[in-house]
């Protein structure tokens, strides 16, 4: 198998670098041209979620470069998510999505964050009034699973489970997730739900993997850590690109977001980086950091999770 993809539990395989197309001012030609510039350079794996506002955009660029004769569906690997006001219909709210975006069906589809909210919420932060009291994971997954039996997706999984809330849902799972996509990269390496994906088959897809720069909540300590770039000197490479290369190294995919057609090039290069074990070995002894906390899915009276330890299960 070639060395920049991963094979899903389904028989998939999954390039390991991927393009995140979250932005935030919803900038509909600035995204289309943006996928058109990644598909030359090469990407072939997109990632988008109803919630970014960029599936229309993302499903246009690749319909046009399909017919343009650029590439074909059979080379893509798009992944979209399940947003939490659409649990209680997960097999409408992917059609939907099939519509937007122009496709006959996704290759991934994940349940975005292990949390329910009233049917209509479409802002990522939800107010005190839009949680549902119940979580309702077992009949969301059914829904997923249905979704494949559809045809609807290829595969399908999760997305911001905590190594308990994996454990939770194989105990009903008919089907069991192919992919955990969750926040990892060299400050927040995620030993512990690795371990449990891989003895599982679960494929771990890592967003943020460079910390999330130009995120309103976004950190640029990974690629300013003085041992990244001493790392990235040694091997004539960027921080960046030790830092993909570094979750690529666990097996992972990782999913980058840039809309600048130099820095798509460097961070394509990362897959031609090879870290030895001193470089692994100085990364594992990072103090750990997690950035995307969700904070905004806790509170004390309507979420079920009344604090951050909850909704991670401890392991933040």
């Amino acid at each position: 198998m070639r060395s920049d993809v991963a094979r899903l539990r389904c028989g998939k395989t999954i390039p390991l670098l991927g393009m995140g197309t979250y932005c935030p001012q919803k900038d509909r030609e600035t995204t289309i041209s943006a996928v058109h510039q990644a598909i030359k350079i090469g990407y072939r794996h997109f990632d988008t979620a109803k919630i970014y506002g960029s599936e229309e955009a993302l499903g246009t660029a690749l319909g046009q470069a399909i017919s343009y004769g650029t590439v074909q569906r059979d080379d893509l690997f798009v992944t979209s998510k399940l947003w939490s006001s659409d649990h209680h219909d997960p097999i409408s709210a992917l059609i939907q999505t099939l519509k937007t975006m122009g496709l006959e069906y996704l290759d991934n589809y994940l349940v975005h964050w292990p949390i329910k909210l009233k049917p209509g919420v479409n802002e990522p932060i939800p107010k005190e009034d839009e949680f549902e009291k119940d979580l309702g994971i077992e009949e969301t997954w059914q829904g997923m699973e249905r979704c494949l039996e559809m045809g609807l997706c290829k595969s399908i999984g999760v997305s911001n489970f905590s190594s308990k809330k994996i454990f939770d849902l194989l105990d009903f799972a008919s089907v069991s997730p192919s992919v955990n996509q969750v926040e990892m990269h060299p400050l927040w390496r995620q030993r512990k739900l690795r371990k449990v994906c891989e003895e599982n088959n679960i494929h771990v897809s890592g967003y943020s993997p460079l910390g999330g720069p130009g995120n309103c909540w976004g950190s640029t300590a990974v690629i300013e850590h003085p041992i990244i770039k001493s790392i990235a000197l040694k091997h004539n490479a960027t921080p960046a690109q030790v830092a993909l290369r570094w979750g690529m190294s666990k097996g992972a995919s990782v999913i980058v977001k840039s809309f600048n057609g130099a820095r798509m090039r460097e961070n394509k290069r990362a897959l031609e980086i090879k870290l030895d074990d001193q470089d692994l070995s100085l990364i594992d002894h990072l103090e750990e950091w997690k950035i995307m906390r969700g904070e905004f899915l806790v509170n004390q009276t309507t979420s079920p999770y009344k604090s951050i330890q909850q909704l991670w299960d401890n392991e933040i």
